[in-house]
C-alpha cells in the first residue's frame, strides 16, 4: 500500500471531500481503498488505530480529490456490508476537529447552494442554468421586499449532496456558487487576505471555499449580510422579531435540515452598512434566551467595496456607527426583547406578492371548496399559515394533519381558494416550498389521504 501521510487525510482541501467511515475492525485500508475506489481519485485511506495494541478502532477516512466524489460515495456506501458477517458500514462527510459531528447523507447543508446571478434572472432561468448538475428541488431569487426586484442572489436546493458539490465544481465561475453554509471558524484567529479573483472581497487565508467567507470587521471590512449561531433552538420568527429590532432588515432565513429542524445558523441582511454594523454590535454574545449565547458575524455579501472611494465612506459609516455603539447606553439598555412576546410575533418571509390581510369567514360558514398543501422540508405554524391564506379572502379555517407534512385550507368561495392556489402553488413562504392543490371532496370531514397526492 502507499504511504499516505496524516496530514494529508486531516485537512478538508477541496472542503467536504473527506469521508468519515465507521466500519468492522477486521476491515483494512486496503479493501477501503478497493470498494471507494469506484467513485473517484482516492487520495488517501487512513485506518484509525490504537496507539497501545495497533489494532483498528472500527474507524477510518477516505479522501478523495473532489468533494462530487465523496458526496457520491458517501450516497452509495452509507449502510453497505463491506465483508460477509460484518455491520453494515456508516458513512459521513468528515468535519473538522472544532465541529461536534460530521455530516450525513440527510443534511441540508450539503445540498443548497448560494449563487449570484444577473438581476434579470427568472427562477426558471436559475433553474434552467443549474438543472444539468442534478435534480433541482426548488430555486430561491433574493428580491428587494419593497420593490420586487431581484437583488442578484439566490439558492438553489438539489436533492443529493453530490448534484450540489458537482454544481460547485462545474458550473461557471462568474456564478461564485457556495454551499448556503456559515463557516464555524471564530474569526478571530484567522489571517486575511484579498480573494484572487476579487481583490475587493476580503476572504480569510485558509478560507473555506464551500462557505461564507466571514468578514475581519476590525481591520474595516464591514458587510450589509450577517450569520447568527445559536444552540438552542430558535424559530424563524423568533430570529426574525428579534433581528427586526434594528431598522432596516430586508432579508432573513433560517436554515433547516431535511426534516424542518433548525441548524443553528440564520442569514441576516440589512439594507444599511449601519444597521448591519450596530446589529452586529449589540447582538453578537447577547443572551436569547437567558443562557443561550449568540454568535453573530459579517459575512461576504458581494459587494465590490475595492475602490479607495468606496472602502473610505465604508469604514467612515462604520465608525460613525462604532462610535454610536461604545460610546452609547449598554446593550441591556438598547435590546431588551422578551422571550415570549418574540415567540408570538408571526414574520411572513416570500417573494410571492401578497395581498393586504383579510378577515376569516364565520367558523359555521360551509366550505365551498378545500385546498390540499404539501409542505416541504416541514409543515409552517398554523398562525402563519393563516396569515398568508386568509389574504385571498373567505379563509374558514387551516387544518395541519398530525405527524404528516400535508394541511388543508377551507374556503367559503370557490373563487378565493382558486386564487389562493393560483399564487401559492409551488412558491417558498419561510424556507417552505408549499404544493397546493384542490383537495378530494370531504367525506365527512375525514382527512384521509386524497387522491391528488
Amino acid at each position: 500500500a502507499e504511504n499516505y501521510s496524516k496530514p494529508q487525510l486531516t485537512t478538508n482541501d477541496p472542503p467536504n471531500s473527506r469521508l468519515f467511515v465507521v466500519t468492522s475492525r477486521s476491515i483494512t485500508e486496503d479493501e477501503l481503498r478497493d470498494r471507494f475506489s469506484d467513485f473517484g481519485d482516492i487520495q488517501g485511506v487512513w485506518v484509525v488505530k490504537d496507539k497501545q495494541t495497533k489494532e483498528s478502532k472500527g474507524i477510518a477516512y477516505v479522501k478523495f480529490a473532489r468533494s462530487s466524489q465523496a458526496c457520491l460515495a458517501m450516497e452509495e456506501m452509507h449502510g453497505k456490508v463491506l465483508m460477509d458477517g460484518t455491520k453494515p458500514i456508516k458513512v459521513f462527510i468528515a468535519q473538522s476537529r472544532s465541529s461536534a459531528t460530521h455530516r450525513d447523507v440527510e443534511d441540508e447543508q450539503l445540498t443548497r447552494i448560494f449563487v449570484m446571478i444577473p438581476k434579470s434572472f427568472s427562477e426558471e432561468d436559475l433553474k434552467n442554468t443549474f438543472k444539468e448538475y442534478g435534480d433541482i428541488e426548488y430555486c430561491v431569487i433574493i428580491k428587494n421586499k419593497f420593490t420586487g426586484e431581484s437583488k442578484g442572489l439566490g439558492y438553489v436546493r438539489y436533492y443529493k449532496p453530490s448534484e450540489a458539490a458537482l454544481a460547485i465544481e462545474l458550473c461557471d465561475k462568474a456564478y461564485r456558487a457556495i454551499l448556503a453554509e456559515p463557516r464555524t471558524k471564530a474569526s478571530s484567529t484567522e489571517e486575511y487576505k484579498s480573494s484572487p479573483t476579487d481583490p475587493g472581497i476580503p476572504v480569510p487565508s485558509t478560507a473555506d471555499p464551500g462557505s461564507f467567507p466571514v468578514v475581519d470587521y476590525r481591520s474595516g471590512d464591514f458587510t450589509r449580510c450577517l450569520m447568527m449561531s445559536t444552540r438552542a433552538g430558535l424559530t424563524q420568527e423568533q430570529i426574525f422579531a428579534l433581528f427586526d429590532i434594528i431598522p432596516g432588515m430586508e432579508y432573513c432565513e433560517l436554515q433547516r435540515d431535511s426534516y424542518g429542524m433548525s441548524k443553528g445558523h440564520a442569514l441576516i441582511r440589512y439594507s444599511n452598512l449601519g444597521s448591519a454594523v450596530y446589529a452586529k454590535e449589540k447582538l453578537n454574545g447577547f443572551e436569547y434566551p437567558p443562557g443561550n449565547r449568540l454568535v453573530v458575524n459579517f459575512i461576504d455579501d458581494g459587494e465590490d467595496r475595492s475602490s479607495p472611494v468606496g472602502r473610505m465612506a465604508t469604514q467612515f459609516v462604520a465608525a460613525q456607527m462604532m462610535a454610536a455603539v461604545w460610546n452609547g447606553p449598554s446593550t441591556s439598555q438598547v435590546v431588551k426583547p422578551s422571550f415570549s412576546s418574540v415567540s408570538t410575533v408571526p414574520r411572513i418571509q416570500t417573494d410571492v406578492n401578497l395581498p393586504p390581510l383579510k378577515k376569516l369567514a364565520p367558523p359555521d360558514s360551509k366550505a365551498k371548496e378545500r385546498l390540499f398543501v404539501v409542505f416541504s422540508p416541514s409543515p409552517l405554524p398554523p398562525d402563519v399559515l393563516e396569515d398568508v391564506f386568509c389574504r385571498f379572502g373567505s379563509l374558514i379555517e387551516v387544518h395541519l394533519v398530525p405527524g404528516r407534512k400535508v394541511g388543508y385550507m377551507k374556503y367559503a368561495d370557490k373563487q378565493c381558494a382558486d386564487e389562493a392556489m393560483a399564487a401559492l402553488h409551488g412558491r417558498v413562504v419561510n424556507g417552505v416550498k408549499m404544493k397546493v392543490m384542490l383537495a378530494d371532496p370531504p367525506r365527512e370531514e375525514s382527512h384521509k389521504r386524497p387522491r391528488t397526492y
